[in-house]
């Protein structure tokens, strides 16, 4: 029953805010940006938790723990450093200056202004829209999962209940009611987060004994196992580096108010990435040692026995630590703030995927083929919101079996192979030609898809979208390169001037300036 309060203090929050912000008559910049006015905390924590969700705390974190031991942790610190840090230096400020004079707000709108090529948008639209579906659906298991065994209740009823909430205060108030849920979100993760280390840790001995504990097996150090370096760099680079090409995550940079704001939520966000990932890599790094004193259900041997032989799945080691009432004892007031902080982090996640799923849907594919009025843009982008949430969760019934790593992967592998080289060179460079973002898509996206579904192997994801992103940022360059002289690369007279400004002479004299200066004489 007390996990039960915690819960309906929890949703009555929800429903507060909901009754709050939502508004019928929203513009259409309004429900996807919010006007393009959001603050550096409403910016940095609502990119914290839609980064973090039970697909990480859950999934990543007692998946990687159990494999790599203490070396798991690279992932958090790598999570905070590149997915935050250098994300938010190196991505916030052209993405919205360039995104404002493009007249973009996804990344396929990007794609077709930037480059002038309608079919990129197309492709992109397609990309994002089937590539978000799993990782949703592996957002649904991972909570559904720990639902299941701190309540007892029904894993269908649990997934589905979650996907209506979700779906019912996205619709209402768009991404200003997003973006001001994620900041109580945050606050609920930082304070969740660090009561699982504190229990955790206290099961496994305290800090000493357990790293003692994981050191006779093997995984007691910061340095990856014997063969396990390319597999953790891997995990790595997936998780960090990916987040610079995912769509949920740049579509905060294109709402965020002002450079001032951006400043500020670097380091928030930073800070917030630390605390939230370095601590769930950490908790999960003694799900060994924890789970080996605690016994099996049916009294033969241990959790651990069951993980080592496979009977469990790695995805359930972060819900049996957090629920275990003998060796863990959480009490049940603290374990509904666990579940509290795994239904915040996947319901802020989930919904910034919807956004962006919905929204690429009508921009970028519906739009352009009808006339369409802001308003109904925007009422189609919130019906779109609720059948996005619909098929997303039944692609995870359908795809109940498949781990949470091999599902994120996938996805995000796929997804940040295809975009991360041709979005980050857009901003930056001004010599990428079309042939090089197209290039760039395809390539990444095949690298990613090949390995897995050619093999039948879904280990393989995490390699292969790291490998994809690696490739991409070759592959943009090169073929750039290649083709810059070739028919139809080349841009409309001024444009690239116009977009990153003008490019001064050796005398400091703007382009344009330098061209009637020649014509005056």
């Amino acid at each position: 029953m007390i996990k039960i309060g915690v819960l309906a203090l929890y949703a009555l929050m929800m429903v507060a805010v909901i009754a709050l912000t939502a508004r019928k008559k929203l513009s259409l910049n309004e429900f996807l940006l919010g006007g393009r006015n959001v603050g550096p905390w409403l910016s940095a924590l609502s990119y914290g938790a839609s980064y973090f969700s039970a697909v990480i705390i859950v999934g990543y974190a007692g998946s990687t723990g159990w494999s790599g031991g203490l070396s798991a942790v690279w992932c958090g610190i790598g999570n905070a450093l590149v997915g935050s840090l250098l994300a938010w230096k190196l991505l916030a400020r052209p993405t919205r200056r360039m995104g404002e004079k493009l007249g973009a707000a996804t990344i396929p709108g990007f794609f077709e202004k930037r480059y002038q090529s309608r079919g990129l948008r197309l492709v992109a639209s397609l990309i994002i829209f089937v590539f978000l579906l799993p990782y949703s659906a592996s957002v649904y298991k991972g909570l559904g999962g720990m639902f299941q065994r701190a309540f007892g209740f029904d894993y269908a009823f649990c997934v589905t209940a979650i996907a209506l909430l979700s779906a019912v205060y996205l619709f209402a108030g768009g991404y200003r009611a997003t973006a001001v849920t994620d900041f109580i979100q945050g606050i609920i993760m930082l304070a969740g987060i660090a009561a699982v280390v504190v229990y955790i840790v206290r099961a496994a001995g305290g800090v000493a004994d357990g790293v003692a504990a994981l050191s006779a097996e093997g995984v007691g150090s910061l340095l990856p196992p014997e063969g396990k370096g390319t597999w953790l760099l891997s995990n790595v680079l997936l998780t960090s580096m990916g987040v610079l090409g995912m769509p949920q995550m740049i579509h905060k940079f294109f709402a965020i108010r002002d450079e001032g704001s951006m400043k500020r939520a670097t380091v928030i966000s930073t800070a917030f990435a630390l605390i939230v990932a370095g601590g769930a890599y950490f908790a999960g790094s003694f799900g060994r040692v924890v789970l080996a004193k605690i016994a099996a259900p049916d009294g033969a041997g241990t959790l651990y026995d069951l993980v080592a032989s496979g009977a469990m799945s790695m995805d359930d080691i972060m819900p049996a630590m957090l629920t275990d009432p003998t060796v863990v004892g959480i009490p049940d007031a603290v374990q509904g703030l666990f579940v509290v902080l795994l239904l915040s982090a996947s319901i802020s996640t989930l919904t910034s995927l919807v956004l962006s799923s919905s929204s690429v849907v009508t921009l970028d594919l519906i739009a352009p083929a009808v006339r369409m009025k802001q308003r109904g843009a925007t009422l189609v982008m919130r019906v779109l919101c609720a059948a996005f949430v619909a098929l997303s969760l039944a692609i995870n019934f359908w795809m109940q079996d498949t781990p949470i790593v091999s599902l994120m992967s996938l996805s995000w592998g796929t997804i940040a192979g295809a975009f991360l080289a041709p979005f980050l060179y857009g901003l930056l460079w001004r010599g990428v030609t079309k042939a090089g973002a197209w290039a760039g898509v395809i390539g990444g996206a095949l690298i990613s898809l090949l390995p897995p579904l050619v093999t039948g192997d879904m280990s393989l994801a995490p390699m292969s979208g790291a490998a994809a992103m690696a490739a991409g940022l070759l592959i943009v360059p090169v073929v750039s390169l290649v083709t810059r002289h070739m028919p139809g690369m080349a841009y409309e007279e001024g444009f690239l001037e116009e977009m990153f400004g003008e490019k001064a002479d050796g005398n400091g004299v703007g382009a344009r300036a330098a061209r009637a200066a020649r014509q005056s004489a």
